[in-house]
């Protein structure tokens, strides 16, 4: 799925990312650019990291926080 509809970044290449070892969400976001524009993202994509174990504060994800899922639909320009 995009998690990040201004950057075209899915959830695989994140995750990718973090087997490649990234393990910060700055790096992450000067890696693959997510959360540098709109910044809708953000809390999927820290709630991704915490998930795959990458860094012990869970990215300012409380634990047990459900973050919602926005789906965004991409138009023909």
């Amino acid at each position: 799925m995009i998690v990040c509809v201004c950057k075209s970044v899915s959830d695989r290449k994140i995750r990718a990312a973090i087997d490649e070892g990234v393990d910060s969400f700055d790096e992450l976001q000067f890696e693959l650019g997510v959360a540098t524009c709109c910044g809708k993202c953000e809390a999927t994509v820290r709630e991704l990291m915490a998930e795959s174990g990458v860094c012990a504060s869970h990215c300012g994800v409380e634990q047990g926080q459900a973050v919602p899922l926005t789906f965004y639909a991409r138009q023909a320009a």
